[in-house]
């Protein structure tokens, strides 16, 4: 674990490649006493029948990318956008400001806890960046992250690497990052630990000297 900074935060922005514990991160905050807001979550409420995006998405790609039962039919959508820039730039285009005003309505329901927002693409979309205090980055070597992913239903291994390929490098997410966790040959009672000592230094007040 890198980058510990004090400072009795209120906003943590949350982010990691596909696979590499990002979710379990999360959960381990909550229990801490953190105040979860998930885009991923919020993305998948959006797209289901009636959802916010739905009529966006279909003027946008065609009612032919929706489920029979009227939701955005995911796996065809993913295959599309990670494999034509301009229908990942599209899609994004529909689903970030919808995802962005959810994100923050949640966030008002906090009650003065901690808000970790849980953000995929924390690292592609800068401005979460200055709506956060600090940003934690799960990380562990890419060929975890594809073993990890290929055991979900639905997914391959070629799967699992098209979307690695296209997700921020780790360098990049390892940039922004104020504190890294290596997920990497962990045990969770480990990463747990991990997770609880750097929640405990982050909420300590900073101590100003003069």
């Amino acid at each position: 674990m890198d980058g510990l900074v004090g400072g009795g935060l209120t906003a943590i922005g949350l982010t990691g490649g596909i696979g590499s514990g990002k979710s379990t991160v999360a959960q381990i905050l909550v229990a801490c006493g953190a105040y979860l807001v998930d885009t991923d979550a919020i993305a998948r409420t959006i797209t289901q029948p009636g959802g916010l995006a739905i009529a966006a998405l279909v003027a946008a790609f065609g009612a032919d990318m929706l489920t029979p039962e009227g939701a955005l039919d995911r796996d065809r959508m993913r295959a599309l956008a990670f494999g034509d820039a301009a229908s990942k730039a599209r899609l994004e285009a529909v689903l970030h400001p919808l995802i962005g005003r959810e994100a923050h309505r949640q966030a008002d329901q906090a009650a003065g806890r901690p808000v970790v927002f849980d953000v995929p693409l924390l690292t592609e979309s800068s401005h979460w960046r200055a709506r956060v205090q600090r940003v934690l980055v799960v990380d562990c070597e890419e060929a975890t992250q594809i073993a990890r992913v290929a055991t979900r239903p639905g997914w391959t291994v070629q799967a699992a690497e098209s979307v690695v390929a296209l997700q921020a490098s780790r360098a990049a997410r390892r940039a922004i990052a104020d504190a890294v966790i290596c997920n990497q040959a962990i045990s969770l009672p480990q990463l747990e630990a991990e997770v609880r000592v750097l929640w405990q230094i982050w909420q300590r007040p900073v101590t100003r000297v003069t």
